[in-house]
């Protein structure tokens, strides 16, 4: 285990990503905001929408004064914008209950709003260097084809990648810490998907799946996600004409927009449902407390 920590650490020092969160003087909110905001969404489109959250709320306390609706606002295109409330509401949390700094603990962590198992893990490593396994989907593909010699993980995660997550980490406090980062990092830049650089990866030569001559995933079809067409798409298309207007939207302008008015009334439900659009008087809407 000695040297695939060696191999993966080295690597990860030559080929890291200068990322903005990863720089020495990111602030725990600075890691709470790029966490939060990099689940299910690739940190290309993340990083520029991270500067700008960072320049508007460089801390709780900015966050939480202002209403829920700015923060929907300025998520832009991130994609499942739920996000955005949770960060909102975890930002008064903070404030009302941890004097306004990012609990150190994964379990301080994990009672704030929105936070699961992998966030609390990943802000208490990255920003407080606590050793605790992080374990996203990069890093239970990366674990499963080196260690267990399979193309993918289960389909979602099991105490059995939790449990070979933990055993596979460094002793080594530091490097600990900067193994959770570096497996990650192998799995978004090489070790993907759909189509791995086995011939580039530091570890090809112990991966158990690259040994057993790269076998085929015998489990559960792996399905993309279907989106023309879907209520998720619609409800974008919703969300997004209520962030470019400076006040309420009428309900026929969103007719305008999304004809079909089954859809459009089931998606505006949903919506407000989640807390992301408020109705007004007169069928008007808007983002929020905005």
């Amino acid at each position: 285990m000695a040297q695939l920590h060696e191999a993966v650490l080295q690597w990860y020092a030559v080929h890291a990503r200068p990322l903005p969160w990863r720089e020495p003087d990111t602030t725990p909110w600075g890691v709470f905001v790029s966490e939060v905001m990099a689940q299910q969404t690739p940190v290309a489109r993340v990083a520029p929408i991270w500067r700008e959250w960072m320049a508007r709320w460089p801390t709780p306390e900015a966050l939480a004064a202002e209403p829920a609706g700015e923060a929907v606002r300025a998520w832009g295109r991130l994609g499942y914008p739920r996000r955005a409330l949770r960060l909102h509401e975890a930002a008064r949390e903070i404030c009302d209950e941890h004097g306004g700094a990012v609990p150190n603990s994964v379990v301080a962590l994990r009672g704030l709003p929105g936070v699961g198992e992998y966030t609390a893990a990943a802000v208490a490593c990255f920003a407080f260097g606590v050793v605790a396994p992080v374990v996203d989907t990069n890093v239970r593909r990366v674990l499963t084809r080196v260690l267990l010699g399979r193309e993918y993980a289960a389909p979602s995660l099991t105490q059995a990648e939790r449990d070979l997550a933990a055993s596979a980490m460094p002793t080594d406090s530091a490097d600990a810490v900067a193994w959770n980062v570096a497996v990650m990092e192998l799995g978004a830049l090489v070790c993907t998907a759909r189509a791995p650089k086995c011939l580039g990866c530091p570890v090809a030569a112990q991966c158990s799946w690259v040994l057993a001559g790269r076998p085929d995933h015998d489990g559960p079809p792996r399905r993309g996600q279907s989106w023309h067409g879907t209520d998720r798409q619609a409800r974008g298309i919703l969300l997004q004409a209520l962030r470019d207007a400076t006040g309420p939207v009428a309900g026929e302008n969103l007719a305008a927009l999304l004809p079909d008015d089954q859809q459009r009334s089931r998606c505006l439900d949903s919506l407000v449902a989640d807390g992301l659009v408020e109705p007004l008087s007169h069928e008007r809407y808007r983002l929020p407390g905005a």
